[in-house]
């Protein structure tokens, strides 16, 4: 059905253009170093738009040494961040794709992906989750829990990811770290408590209180490089005890060992506190709550301590590999983290980047170990692949190394695969790991290249994004002779039309697809049509009788040819031009040019001569015939309807319901959880353009909706007067240009 052009989505990943990869070896060669496990942390920095996602990346950076000066995501320099490698991601003050980079903090090695913020681009986040063994979630502390931060919440919940909170910018105008935990604990759910509070906010901030070890900290030095530890400032003492108290009870609630510390009122020391707050935030019951400004370089190092204490290494996580026994049986066989390389090596392919140096594919190791010159299997393919080339990624840049370990991310070069794909060392493991949640594209958009001589580059650019992003989609449709393109978003298909024209220097004009609407009969429709023509020589002569008919409404896509014939009236070998003329005619209908649709051409009987007579003839017979029954006939157009599923915040679901009305929508059901409801309708797809947005903005950015093909239904009478009114103004001008030409 060429419908499914709008609506279905490939799995790969999306990522930075390999052209502007630079080749660095920095001071971290102790990165290769064989590290045990606990020394390990794989983490990602998730948030809303504008929460400081990039700008706390950076600040990690600079105060673990990774990078030798700080740049701002907007800087005046126009230097950029070190995670925002693409130039439109600097122009535009955004992250478009996610980053990988890692890092040393007090002994550990730190694997960072920073993500974007947009809902456009929120498979970069689903990617990252994936992998990753705990995460950031960057809150601001004037917005708070925002739509984008609902929408991370969730990806985490899916993929059971502990993480930390980290409220940021108290330094704006309107800061309010307690209504963002209040809002926490209301609208994402979290059994969420401070464990530092600030010193100030606004202008007045100058540092924060550590609840745990009960002592202020101040960031002093051009830059905070310098960590001051005071006592708490007089006027704040009363607060401190009481969220610390607060913090305890919080703890007491969802760990055992440590309510029982609590109860028997014993003086709890500063370790059992931190060994409670990692037991439960490894387990997701309780959210430790940090605060700081990235960008006035305030909490930056507190953050990264609190990473070490409190977010698992890879071997206190548990990951499965899937085992399949028979076609409905799957076995989860629990992977072995320890890095002594002593089990069979296993990784999954999470990100692919393909440009002019070939494919380099990110992987995450989750057992056993893997050496430069290794061979390696794809478990879904079997292909073979040398590892010639092993690297570790930061940013742009890339760092070889000669071995790889149980919970490292690292990438390859030259490996043909889909993102998602399993390799293996042993190809008798007969293992796989479970592959990532892809949301379905949404919006869908015609484009052609501006200068049809970019086509070339045009098919280059098109074959990597499509390769690289499981949401970007792309498709020919010959309903309606168009290409199109189908996305998350219209700021994700505008990023790519732009990303087009600067690296493949072919610039693309988007515009809004036309939908692929059919026509058929109401009613059934005899006909008696005979094709004679005499012109010296042989002439042509052919007549056939019969019905056109509709077909029932559950095979009103299909075209069906039936020969009823009896006798020699119609000769058996000329019955195959019947059928052939009556199915040229049903490529373009007469009402509105759309193809025809669910009829049975019914041949029942006709005439012929013995000399004039053949296929051609009879071809051209039933082109006529055709023709009669459209000028005899009653017809009607079908359009295609969706079904449509929208998720959105209770308080929204009235507005939901009368947008859905309003694009003559009917509703098949609801149901709600936790605060969120879920609607199901069936709606025409010609009234669904420009629903992302309107959905988007009446739910502050909050609502998600899928969108999948169910059926054809006949039209509305008023659009259907309106799409033959537009048909036939078109072929008006079309005749008036054929006799000025002629």
């Amino acid at each position: 059905m060429t419908i499914y052009s709008i609506i279905r989505g490939r799995n790969i990943f999306n990522s930075i253009p390999l052209r502007n990869i630079k080749y660095a070896f920095s001071s971290h060669t102790k990165f290769a170093e064989h590290k045990p496990i606990e020394k390990i942390r794989n983490i990602g920095i998730s948030a809303h738009i504008d929460s400081g996602k990039t700008t706390l990346t950076e600040r990690i950076l600079f105060y673990t040494g990774r990078i030798a000066e700080m740049h701002e995501v907007k800087g005046k320099d126009n230097v950029g961040a070190t995670m925002d490698s693409m130039e439109l991601e600097r122009q535009r003050g955004i992250t478009i794709q996610s980053a990988a980079t890692y890092t040393i903090w007090k002994d550990h090695n730190i694997n960072i992906i920073d993500t974007p913020g947009h809902v456009d681009f929120t498979v970069e986040v689903e990617r990252a989750l994936r992998v990753l063994d705990g995460a950031i979630l960057v809150l601001c502390s004037v917005g708070g829990v925002q739509s984008q931060t609902l929408t991370v919440n969730r990806q985490m919940k899916r993929y059971s990811v502990p993480c930390l909170a980290f409220i940021n910018k108290l330094d704006r105008q309107g800061a309010n770290p307690y209504r963002v935990l209040s809002q926490m604990r209301s609208k994402l759910n979290h059994n969420a408590a401070f464990i530092q509070i600030p010193i100030g906010t606004e202008n007045n901030c100058k540092g924060i209180v550590d609840l745990i070890s009960e002592k202020a900290i101040y960031f002093e030095g051009m830059l905070g490089t310098e960590l001051k530890y005071d006592q708490i400032p007089k006027g704040m003492e009363a607060e401190s005890k009481d969220r610390r108290q607060e913090l305890i009870e919080h703890l007491s609630n969802v760990d055992e060992t440590f309510g029982e510390l609590f109860l028997e009122e014993k003086g709890l020391t500063e370790n059992d506190i931190k060994a409670a707050i990692r037991r439960t935030c490894i387990k997701r019951t309780f959210t430790p709550v940090l605060v700081g400004t990235a960008l006035k370089n305030k909490g930056v190092q507190p953050l990264l301590d609190a990473v070490l204490d409190y977010l698992p290494n890879p071997g206190e996580v548990t990951n499965y590999g899937l085992l399949e026994k028979t076609a409905d049986e799957i076995e989860k066989v629990n992977l072995n983290p320890a890095r002594d390389g002593k089990s069979p090596f296993m990784s999954l392919a999470f990100k692919l980047e393909a440009g002019r140096f070939g494919q380099l594919t990110y992987l995450r190791c989750y057992q056993g170990m893997l050496k430069k010159g290794d061979t390696i299997y794809n478990a879904r393919t079997l292909k073979k692949v040398r590892v010639a080339r092993l690297v570790r990624l930061h940013s742009n840049q890339m760092e070889d190394v000669n071995e790889v370990f149980a919970g490292d991310i690292f990438a390859l070069f030259g490996v043909d695969c889909a993102s998602g794909d399993t390799f293996v060392t042993d190809p008798k493991l007969q293992l796989t790991m479970e592959s990532m949640f892809v949301p379905e594209p949404v919006v869908s958009m015609s484009i052609k290249p501006s200068n049809s001589k970019d086509r070339d580059n045009f098919a280059k650019a098109i074959a990597r994004f499509t390769k690289e992003d499981p949401t970007f989609r792309f498709e020919y449709d010959p309903d309606i002779k168009e290409t199109l393109v189908s996305g998350m978003g219209e700021l994700h298909l505008e990023i790519y039309a732009q990303r087009m024209e600067r690296e493949y220097g072919c610039a693309v004009i988007l515009g809004k697809p036309k939908v692929a609407f059919r026509e058929t009969l109401v009613a059934p429709c005899e006909f008696d049509y005979l094709h004679k023509k005499q012109s010296g020589g042989q002439g042509q002569y052919a007549r056939i009788i019969g019905i056109m008919e509709p077909l029932p409404p559950n095979k009103n896509t299909l075209l069906e040819f039936s020969d009823e014939t009896m006798g020699t009236n119609v000769p058996k070998q000329f019955v195959p031009g019947v059928e052939k003329g009556f199915r040229e005619m049903a490529e373009k209908g007469l009402l509105t040019g759309n193809k025809l649709s669910g009829i049975k051409f019914r041949l029942q009987d006709g005439g012929h001569h013995i000399v004039d007579s053949s296929e051609l003839a009879f071809m051209l017979a039933t082109h006529g015939a055709v023709k009669e029954v459209f000028q005899a006939g009653s017809w009607q157009i079908l359009e295609p309807i969706m079904f449509v599923e929208v998720t959105a915040p209770e308080e929204y679901q009235g507005t939901v319901i009368g947008q859905l009305n309003k694009r003559h929508g009917i509703i098949t059901g609801t149901d709600g959880a936790d605060g969120w409801f879920t609607v199901y309708a069936e709606v025409p797809l010609n009234d669904m353009f420009g629903y992302a947005g309107e959905l988007r903005s009446s739910t502050q950015g909050k609502g998600e909706f899928s969108m999948e093909y169910s059926r054809y239904s006949p039209c509305l009478p008023d659009i259907q007067d309106r799409l033959i009114r537009e048909y036939q103004e078109s072929q008006g001008l079309t005749e008036e240009k054929k006799k000025k030409k002629n």
